[in-house]
């Protein structure tokens, strides 16, 4: 993104928007809303915003080698399931607000910081047994990709059980 153009600047500006929705929908939770769920079977609202943190940090700091401190570290770890399960001892809703910024930070310099041909740089990867090579591209639109869908998976959880939530769209 560091040679700029338009199209690009508004979907990452739109994307910092729905970002910031997503944590201020997630900040005011108790621990007790933290832990709805639209389903038994399914993640509640804690489970998918650590999932969505994780994402970020795997993404960009695991899977693509960006530099990263400790806590970059933890957050790709909060994908596990045990750690999610931790009932008391489970991030709280301000410490997933702090992940979201965190993560979106860090997404945000890398973005900025890379130039188009970085951008095309590529990673290998084995999807479906098969050996591939991911583009820096294609890690950033995945990721935001992954931000959408388990946001209105949020949203939705979020409204069955009357909490509102200003999301986009």
């Amino acid at each position: 993104m560091a040679e700029d153009n338009f199209t690009v600047s508004t979907f990452y500006s739109s994307w910092k928007e729905y970002q910031d929705r997503i944590k201020g929908a997630i900040a005011p939770l108790t621990s007790e809303q933290l832990g709805l769920r639209t389903a038994p079977n399914l993640r509640s609202i804690r489970e998918i915003a650590m999932h969505v943190v994780s994402c970020r940090a795997y993404w960009f700091a695991a899977f693509m080698g960006e530099p990263r401190g400790i806590e970059l570290k933890m957050y790709a770890d909060w994908d596990d399931d045990a750690l999610m399960k931790q009932g008391a001892n489970a991030p709280t809703a301000t410490e997933i607000a702090h992940g979201l910024d965190h993560t979106w930070q860090f997404m945000a310099d890398c973005m900025a910081r890379w130039s188009s041909d970085e951008m095309q740089q590529t990673f290998p990867d084995e999807y479906d047994g098969k050996q591939v090579e991911l583009s820096r591209a294609w890690v950033v639109w995945h990721v935001m990709e992954h931000d959408l869908h388990h946001g209105g998976e949020l949203s939705h959880t979020l409204g069955t059980h009357g909490i509102p939530a200003d999301f986009p769209g």
